[in-house]
């Protein structure tokens, strides 16, 4: 690959990340407030804080997500306690669920570290992978930060309660199912994923939108 080509690409990119933090800017709530997020899980309640100054990429991401419902009834897929727990891309059965959304570029270098507690964007090997998975980390983890020369996995938020509850699905039984390793033998949901700050209009009821985790299967 020539170096024009390589330029060319890399505008390209973040050029097309650009646009999308436009386009994904106004999920976010007032600069005055901190947004957080509420995961209810089979568990229990974890609260997420965001951090939109430090991540806007990765937490408008998120936050749409959330607003179309994208982790509901989504498991944790991979859990290994002492590292972190994952989310964000399958079903009970182990059937992919895609985001729809665009890659986000990588935030690894916004000086958030991979932290007990912390929340980063889940990705291959492609540090501009991230879509929709994400990991809580079981413990500090600097081997996943940015070093000279090397993308990190971009920190985008921070549990500020229900630790505990990290904790307890840190410790459940896992094996493997499929061709994934380190599934939880009892599968664990979330339930419901809520961003707390926005009040819903009056009368507002999304009762009636069936869970997600509920909606058909397509067979492909």
């Amino acid at each position: 690959m020539n170096q024009l080509t390589l330029f060319n690409q890399t505008a390209s990119r973040f050029l097309a990340a650009g646009f999308m933090l436009l386009l994904m800017l106004s999920a976010l709530p007032a600069a005055s407030d901190t947004p957080r997020v509420s995961l209810e899980t089979d568990r229990g309640i974890i609260i997420i804080e965001l951090y939109p100054e430090r991540a806007p990429l990765s937490v408008a991401n998120f936050i749409k997500l959330v607003e179309d419902f994208h982790y509901d009834g989504l498991i944790f897929h991979r859990v290994i306690s002492g590292f972190m727990i994952q989310t964000g891309g399958f079903t009970f059965d182990m059937t992919k669920r895609e985001p729809g959304s665009p890659k986000v570029i990588n935030e690894s270098g916004n000086g958030l570290k991979n932290t007990r507690g912390s929340i980063a964007m889940a990705r291959t090997n492609d540090p501009h992978s991230a879509q929709a998975q994400f990991f809580i980390n079981h413990r500090d983890n600097a081997f996943l930060n940015t070093r000279e020369g090397r993308a990190g996995y971009s920190v985008f938020g921070q549990v500020v309660e229900g630790m505990s509850v990290v904790d307890d699905i840190a410790s459940v039984a896992t094996g493997r199912k499929g061709s994934y390793d380190d599934v939880p033998i009892k599968p664990i949901r979330i339930v419901r994923a809520r961003l707390l700050q926005r009040e819903a209009p009056q009368n507002a009821d999304d009762s009636f939108r069936a869970p997600a985790f509920e909606r058909p299967i397509r067979i492909m």
